[in-house]
């Protein structure tokens, strides 16, 4: 097999390569060369047996698409993207990078189905925030497009495209409408909803993290983990028990910052939550306030899907993953 992961740099993109090279197969098959692509040049993955080719890529820029699917890779995971608060703040960039590229992409397999039947299996990373308030609570599967972030609109246009290009039959499409992750490993980044891991993964190592926002805000989470088990299962599930609605809600877990912070008390006591200072930020309380709070993911579920069903649950996920199972 010939994996290509488009945005493999980023932390997503990171994990699901580790995977990847851990177990050696996909649905099966054994992985014989990743192809990892990124604007920053990913790093090359340790151990792995197969061949790996790592290199800088703008999916934007003229021409990079094609070349991406010159290599015919069986399957593409799409994981590149700018995020909410990025987009929302920079609109041209937000519509070329979220939009454009996804579109080239498309249109790259597009072309290349019709010169010799190429038709790979595309696992796109689209989002909650396809959807916006006022909403109800839980979110059904079928409840209708509304986004009300620049970010919501670009993955809800890249929904309907990847839908219909898989109607057209150039390539095997699923779209996987990531909750929240959480809790994020690494550095804060510019994502609007940034401060629900900030608020755990700092005080974890004993270091303050803001919260911009009141503690009855609730929202969908799930952790890196699940995430990449939902795009490892989005590649490998028998697309015919999908049928023609391809993008899905993935399950996850609904908190709210409350019930939040009290897991970490539970996990790390008093001390870390101590950390926690309070400073309101008016721009993210009022996107905050159109987003989901949970989601039915009843069909996600039915197929196959899994996630945590607690907030101790994701705390202790990212211990034994990011921090060698202890404080």
């Amino acid at each position: 097999m010939h994996i290509l992961i488009i945005g493999a740099a980023g932390m997503v993109g990171r994990k699901l390569t580790q995977r990847l090279v851990k177990d050696g197969t996909l649905g099966g098959n054994r992985v014989e060369k990743l192809t990892l692509v990124d604007v920053v040049a990913p790093e090359r993955p340790q151990g792995f047996a197969g061949t790996a080719v790592a290199r800088e890529g703008d999916l934007s820029a003229s021409g990079e698409a094609e070349k991406l699917v010159e290599g015919r890779p069986d399957v593409i995971f799409h994981l590149a993207a700018i995020v909410s608060g990025e987009a929302e703040l920079d609109f041209d960039k937000g519509y070329r990078i979220n939009l454009d590229g996804t579109r080239y992409l498309f249109d790259a397999i597009r072309l290349a189905h019709d010169q010799d039947g190429y038709k790979p299996r595309l696992v796109f990373t689209s989002s909650i925030a396809v959807v916006g308030a006022p909403l109800p609570f839980p979110i059904p599967d079928d409840y209708h497009l509304t986004p009300l972030t620049s970010y919501g609109t670009q993955k809800a246009i890249c929904e309907l495209l990847l839908s219909d290009y898989s109607r057209r039959g150039f390539f095997d499409g699923i779209g996987i409408r990531l909750p929240t992750i959480c809790i994020r490993p690494g550095k804060p980044n510019k994502a609007a909803s940034g401060f629900f891991s900030n608020i755990l993964r700092e005080p974890l190592v004993g270091q303050e993290a803001v919260l911009p926002v009141s503690e009855d805000v609730r929202h969908w989470h799930t952790s890196p983990r699940s995430a990449v088990g939902f795009l490892i299962h989005g590649a490998t599930i028998d697309l015919e028990k999908v049928g023609p609605r391809r993008n899905l809600s993935m399950p996850g877990l609904s908190a709210t910052v409350g019930e939040q912070i009290e897991a970490l008390r539970r996990v790390a006591g008093e001390k870390a939550v101590q950390l926690i200072r309070r400073e309101p930020d008016e721009m993210i309380m009022k996107m905050v306030a159109g987003w989901a709070p949970g989601f039915e993911a009843k069909r996600a579920t039915e197929l196959g899907f899994t996630a945590e069903k607690s907030f101790d649950e994701i705390i202790r996920v990212h211990i034994e993953d990011e921090l060698g199972g202890k404080l």
